[in-house]
């Protein structure tokens, strides 16, 4: 049964985690790998898809199943090997994770990361236990702009969708919050904000927002 309880669904990669350049620099490895020219400025544009989406854009080519297996589990594995030891949080995001969670927030990743990945990231950081749910766009039908990630995770928090505010970095996640019928909080560590104007709340990292930002957008002030 739904409740009418509140959630923040928070993007991980550039939202609580700072990876741009890990994930720049894993995709590049591989792609070199490959003889493959890695061209940064249209992955940035792409950034937030998941691999099976992904990865025929990067390629510039249809590329099958397996193929698009083979690779996923080839920058992933990259990704992990690279992990420890050079993941930092994006300003703010550990502080109001758990500032939300005391205030009695409901609060789960939803992110286009595969399983593994998540795990590890969540693990730098020290936040294991702080979300009721961790929901990945890879393990469903569709991913962002796609709403299943965020539908999904209110679904599994058992709270309205329009009771949910996302925080996202990414083009393709702020479209699928705005289709979940969810508020949203862009956060300008991927994209300026002149591309993030699709959000309802724009600012440089979760550090910059006013204390009571989340109430206030929550009840359309």
């Amino acid at each position: 049964m739904v409740q009418q309880g509140k959630a923040v669904l928070w993007d991980l990669d550039g939202v609580i985690a700072d990876t741009g350049d890990l994930h720049i620099l894993t995709w590049r490895m591989m792609l070199n790998e490959m003889g493959v020219p890695f061209d940064e400025q249209y992955f940035r544009r792409i950034f937030g898809m998941v691999n099976s989406e992904g990865i025929p854009l990067l390629l510039g080519r249809p590329a099958s199943p397996e193929e698009i297996a083979r690779l996923s589990e080839r920058k992933e594995a990259l990704f992990r090997e690279l992990l420890p030891g050079r993941l930092r949080p994006v300003p703010g995001a550990v502080e109001w994770i758990r500032r939300l969670r005391e205030d009695g927030w409901r609060q789960a990743v939803a992110s286009s990361a595969p399983r593994l990945n998540i795990e590890a990231m969540l693990g730098e950081l020290g936040l294991t236990d702080a979300f009721e749910a961790l929901v990945c766009a890879e393990e469903l039908p569709a991913g962002k702009p796609d709403p299943a990630v965020f539908l999904k995770a209110a679904e599994t928090l058992r709270v309205l969708p329009a009771h949910c505010i996302v925080v996202e970095d990414a083009l393709v996640g702020i479209e699928a919050a705005r289709r979940a019928g969810m508020k949203c909080i862009a956060v300008t560590t991927t994209h300026p904000a002149e591309e993030l104007q699709g959000a309802d709340l724009i600012v440089a990292t979760p550090a910059a927002l006013p204390p009571d930002a989340f109430e206030r957008l929550l009840n359309g002030l």
